[in-house]
């Protein structure tokens, strides 16, 4: 049974994906902390409230649809929420289709009546030690 916290969550951080598919950089700004800091493939970055709206304009990905599944939510205090889940996204990357299966996080923070994240992280799904990575055994 999902709890009204839970589910408010879920929401906003569906409202936060939703903004990537319509590229609605006003959304994604809106959902961002000042300060926020992001991980994944990539790396370490920190990102803002004003610089999120560009990246979720960017030029060479579209995201066309994402699916959540293995959703769990912890809240430590009223304010806060931890988000974790499976995400399955199907993206057009560089101009040709590529579904991307990963592990994401988010925590979010109450400010102002809603909510802003400031902390999100993506682990791309696999091997944990890489070898679904690596080319094949010589």
């Amino acid at each position: 049974m999902t709890t009204v916290m839970e589910q408010e969550i879920l929401d906003v951080e569906r409202e936060y994906w939703d903004s990537m598919v319509n590229k609605d950089p006003a959304v994604a700004t809106r959902l961002t902390a000042e300060r926020s800091l992001i991980t994944g493939a990539q790396g370490v970055g920190e990102v803002t409230s004003a610089s999120i709206g560009e990246m979720v304009q960017s030029d060479g990905w579209t995201l066309k649809r994402y699916e959540f599944s293995d959703v769990r939510v912890l809240s430590p205090n009223p304010d806060t929420a931890i988000l974790a889940y499976h995400v399955t996204e199907e993206l057009e990357v560089d101009g040709k289709p590529l579904t991307l299966e990963a592990n994401d996080s988010t925590v979010w923070m109450r400010k102002g009546g809603g909510w802003v994240s400031v902390l999100r992280t993506e682990a791309v799904a696999g091997d944990p030690y890489g070898r679904d990575k690596q080319g094949a055994p010589s």
